[in-house]
């Protein structure tokens, strides 16, 4: 009996925890700024991956264009800081919004920062994963407007009905072929969409050039 009402009191609490609701996004200041335009920063680099950072980069601008928003050309902007002796993401990202906005003109300002990256062997599965977190500030006054994280794996949709040998040999095969060909460029472009797409939950809003401007389900 006793174990019984344990194991009730585990399955209840799982039951209340999946029914618990998300934390929801405050967007006051959001929609207070509007900003029509992003600047994206060179992203920071906490992963193992040399790469990671322009892997992630180079995809941004078209979830942020498609969600309504003028995306600053990325290669240009960091061109721009290299000219000014800005190499790396740090110093990058150390730049005051104000400062940014003085130089480029935007209204908001987007900092990345990749936590994984690349490919990993695990028991029985190679994992290809990219995990980032992101802020918008208001340039203007450098306040947050918006910030969220995601994740993209490749064993996402992975299954396998292999014996354990099996699985182990295509673990081993699968990461050499993922290193190789750079598996985890099309893993970025997943995370980024997830991340920088508007109409998902807790994400960012629609920009002017969207034709659901102002229509958020908030």
């Amino acid at each position: 009996m006793r174990r019984l009402f344990i194991l009730s009191g585990l399955v209840m609490a799982w039951l209340l925890t999946g029914c618990a609701q998300p934390t929801k996004v405050d967007y006051t200041a959001f929609n207070q700024s509007k900003p029509k335009s992003i600047l994206v920063l060179l992203p920071q680099n906490s992963s193992p991956e040399v790469q990671a950072s322009h892997g992630l980069l180079s995809q941004t601008a078209l979830p942020l264009a498609e969600a309504g928003y003028y995306v600053f050309p990325v290669a240009v902007v960091e061109e721009t800081f290299k000219q000014n002796g800005l190499i790396n993401a740090g110093d990058i990202q150390s730049v005051p919004p104000a400062k940014t906005r003085e130089i480029f003109g935007n209204d908001a300002v987007l900092y990345l920062n990749i936590t994984e990256y690349g490919t990993s062997y695990q028991v029985i599965s190679s994992d290809t994963r990219v995990t980032a977190d992101a802020k918008l500030v208001d340039a203007r006054t450098g306040a947050l407007l918006w910030s969220g994280s995601a994740s993209a794996s490749s064993a996402e949709n992975n299954s396998s009905s292999n014996g354990i040998i099996g699985v182990l040999v295509s673990a081993v095969v699968n990461q050499i072929v993922d290193t190789m060909t750079d598996k985890s460029y099309t893993i970025a472009g997943i995370t980024s969409a997830r991340l920088l797409s508007a109409g998902t939950p807790n994400g960012i809003l629609y920009g002017p050039r969207s034709p659901k401007y102002g229509k958020d389900a908030q």
